[in-house]
């Protein structure tokens, strides 16, 4: 919902730049409240994540003007948010036939087929295994990956991944941290990327996923 409402913004160099920093450094409410679970107890912990993602939030605007100005000329000024223009392109919106099921049902529908995946044990265990080597790099076990590709069906499920880690004793101190802050920085799940594609186009929405997945566990180093 938040990607779509970026659509009020009054420059494109303002939607992509939004949009991006959605993508990456802005967890879902379900996803936090398994986050929150996860640091429960570590008061350390949870301040060395909101460290890390306080620091990192705003350094992906940098990339973003980078696809702004190749996208569009309107780079300079901060045009504010104008709730008249806000409730004029609202109404349009709702009034002109632009209904959310006409806009995003497609999108909805290739997320079901690409979640579809999970059931195919073959294509999932490949993701898998390609998954666990920049798990490894970053010093997470290999059963951590499974719970990234979870994350990138639903930002919840990869989060609840890493809980039931934690809960056998496989996550744990310094890699729990990690964990959590990669998957917090992790791919947008398909429903975010759907409608990423849908308001920014494919070109934009693959641009912004080719800068995401690197960075999310380049930040260890």
């Amino acid at each position: 919902m938040a990607t779509m409402v970026t659509r009020t913004l009054e420059t494109k160099r303002e939607r992509i730049i939004a949009t991006l920093l959605l993508s990456l450094a802005i967890p879902c409410s379900a996803q936090m409240g398994v986050i929150l679970a996860l640091l429960a107890g570590n008061a350390k912990a949870l301040w060395v994540f909101i460290s890390v993602m306080a620091i990192i939030f705003p350094l992906p605007v940098l990339n973003g003007e980078t696809y702004a100005r190749g996208e569009t000329r309107v780079l300079h000024g901060n045009s504010p948010l104008r709730w008249a223009k806000t409730f004029e392109r609202s109404y349009e919106d709702l009034y002109e036939g632009e209904w959310y099921s006409k806009r995003y049902c497609p999108c909805l529908s290739w997320q079901a087929s690409l979640s579809g995946l999970e059931g195919l044990p073959v294509s999932f265990d490949l993701f898998v295994s390609l998954l666990s080597y920049p798990v490894n790099w970053i010093g997470l076990p290999d059963k951590a990956a499974e719970a990234f590709l979870y994350g990138f069906f639903r930002r919840d499920f990869g989060a609840a991944g890493l809980y039931d880690l934690k809960e056998s004793g496989v996550l744990s101190g310094i890699p729990l941290v990690v964990s959590v802050v990669t998957m917090a920085l992790f791919m947008p799940c398909i429903a975010q990327l759907s409608i990423t594609i849908k308001e920014r186009g494919l070109k934009m929405a693959l641009g912004m996923s080719a800068f995401i997945f690197p960075f999310a566990f380049w930040w260890v180093v």
